[in-house]
């Protein structure tokens, strides 16, 4: 496919959310100024992220109930391929993201056509939350040992999708464990990926990562993995 012709393709950004009701609308109103339409998963918020999230133009899917971060991100999937969008743009709902990014990723996209782009924070590691550091640096080479290949930032939320290759990355993991078993998943199949550099804005909030419980259920999730992939080549 030529890089004009992917520049005729349709996408989509999609925001999971849990209480941003402070930060969503800002949010929305500035990733539409680079891509519609903007489709926000709330996943069971309490406060008003949904409501905040509709009047700045998203289009809002609700849990009844908190599910976690995996479940939202299918959600939005299923959504995509349901309306025919040819790739989606993800990012998180609390405002570290910066959208002004979005038009790296659809460069990269249109110009190479590799079919998952990460975001790769880790070219400013200096204004990164010293646990997070940690966290990331080390989720990310534990992973890419995994995988085989180098990713540099794989717990990175910001990334793009080509829509034909969801079917092949829904994830068991419900929680923020999600994403790295994502990229297991495109490994396996040897779907192509690289990294995109993006900013990153480190604002007042406490993040919704627990780095002790968040690297259990990491590791737990590679541990039901590998035991997948050892069960799917004793039946081959």
């Amino acid at each position: 496919m030529s890089s004009a012709s992917r520049h005729e393709q349709k996408p989509c950004v999609v925001i999971p959310a849990y209480r941003e009701q402070r930060m969503i609308r800002d949010v929305v109103q500035r990733v539409r100024t680079y891509v519609q339409p903007v489709i926000v998963v709330d996943d069971g918020s309490p406060d008003r992220t949904a409501e905040e999230a509709a009047d700045a133009g998203a289009v809002v899917i609700r849990h009844t109930a908190n599910m976690g971060k995996g479940v939202a991100l299918n959600t939005g999937f299923n959504y995509a391929r349901q309306n025919r969008f040819d790739y989606l743009i993800t990012l998180d709902a609390d405002g570290q993201h910066d959208p002004a990014d979005i038009p790296r990723f659809i460069e990269a996209y249109e110009r190479t056509g590799i079919p998952v782009l990460i975001g790769n924070r880790m070219g400013a590691l200096s204004n990164m939350p010293q646990v997070r550091k940690w966290t990331n640096c080390g989720m990310s080479w534990f992973l890419s040992r995994a995988m085989n290949q180098y990713v540099p930032d794989t717990q990175c939320g910001f990334r793009l999708y080509r829509c034909d290759v969801l079917p092949f990355i829904e994830a068991q993991s419900t929680r923020f464990a999600a994403e790295s078993e994502i990229l297991l998943h495109i490994a396996s199949r040897g779907i192509r990926m690289d990294a995109v550099p993006i900013t990153v804005i480190y604002n007042e909030e406490i993040s919704k990562i627990n780095p002790i419980r968040d690297t259990f259920r990491f590791f737990l999730m590679l541990s039901r993995y590998y035991r997948s992939q050892n069960r799917s080549r004793q039946r081959q």
